[in-house]
């Protein structure tokens, strides 16, 4: 009987004994804090902000005065007259073909231009005397006409052996050579005033109504990527490309210096009209299919916690992204951490911040 009641004594002891281990474990995991700890973010201040409404677009830079010359009639070049990339004046000689045949025909068509005009003369006198028929007096005067204008054909079979600057420019690389036979078309060199300088582009034709001539262009270049160029909105097509539903512009180069034609550039329309904006950086702007968003921070009872809020953008500008709609001036944004938030997370802003 005692050897029982020892028995009992020690399952009651060690019964006993588990029972408060279980007892103080779980009293001790119901008093544990499982709330997660706050999470660091970056956070910035929404700010009102005027900025120019502005348009983009690419185009090419050429030449208001540009051409390719080249030969009107074959030839052999007989001299070369201009430097690779030499300036020239208007009318300058660049080239020279073969022209014997027709300086040739040239002195020939003088003497017969001579000849015809002493037989007019000599018929004119003749037929106020009535000493001569009017018929042969009529035919002295085409004769002489004749003579004048084969003359003039000459000549100008002349001046095509001849490639001459039609405006003042820099001449490009010259592609032939004293000794080279060219057959009409070929191309001798380019002929560009670089003073003058244009870039034609196009723009949506919803624009329309926003421009007109005299509005300041910045224009950038790969060529020289820290320099901004000026230029001026020159003139509007007169009707819409009815495949692209774009409207071409043209716009002057107002400093041309270092530019060439043929330079890809990419041009930023002052459309002359500032709006007010509410203006974040662009790192607080998530971009999805249902829309684009902001973490809002809001200020609790003792805690912070943030909020996402659907907006809607505009234009970027310098790392800055315009909010339309759903954000005013003033606000908390978060703008770095945004992977590790979730609806009503509790937060605490890294020193940083840009307030």
């Amino acid at each position: 009987m005692r050897a029982y009641l020892y028995v009992v004594l020690l399952l009651v002891i060690i019964f006993g004994g588990i029972a408060g281990y279980l007892y103080n474990k779980y009293s001790t995991l119901a008093a544990t804090d499982f709330t997660p700890p706050p999470i660091t973010i970056t956070a910035a201040t929404a700010r009102n902000a005027v900025w120019p409404t502005r348009l983009e677009s690419v185009g090419t830079i050429r030449a208001a005065r540009g051409v390719e010359l080249s030969a009107e009639t074959s030839g052999e070049v007989i001299e070369v007259a201009v430097r690779d990339g030499e300036q020239v004046v208007a009318g300058q000689l660049l080239v020279t073909l073969n022209d014997k045949v027709e300086q040739a025909s040239f002195k020939r068509q003088q003497a017969n231009l001579t000849l015809a005009r002493l037989l007019y003369e000599r018929d004119a006198s003749l037929v106020k005397q009535k000493s001569i028929p009017q018929s042969q007096y009529d035919r002295s005067q085409a004769d002489l006409d004749s003579a004048i204008a084969s003359l003039a054909e000459i000549e100008a079979r002349l001046d095509d052996k001849r490639i001459v600057a039609p405006f003042a420019g820099t001449a490009g690389i010259i592609r032939v050579k004293v000794g080279d036979y060219v057959e009409s078309g070929t191309p001798i060199t380019t002929l560009q005033d670089l003073d003058n300088l244009e870039v034609d582009f196009s723009v949506p034709a919803r624009h329309f109504p926003s421009l007109r001539p005299g509005l300041g262009i910045a224009l950038y270049t790969d060529a020289f990527p820290n320099r901004e160029f000026s230029a001026t909105l020159q003139a509007l097509d007169a009707k819409v490309d009815s495949g692209t539903r774009n409207l071409l512009l043209r716009a002057r180069v107002d400093d041309s210096q270092g530019l060439l034609p043929g330079m890809f550039a990419r041009l930023v329309v002052d459309l002359d009209q500032p709006r007010d904006v509410v203006t974040v950086p662009e790192t607080a702007v998530a971009h999805s299919l249902h829309g684009n968003t902001v973490w809002v921070i809001l200020q609790g009872l003792g805690e912070t916690t943030v909020q996402p809020r659907v907006v809607e953008t505009g234009i970027s500008r310098d790392g800055e992204i315009a909010i339309t709609s759903g954000l005013r001036g003033g606000e908390w944004i978060v703008t770095a951490g945004q992977n590790k938030l979730h609806r009503g997370a509790r937060v605490v802003l890294d020193p940083d911040s840009d307030f």
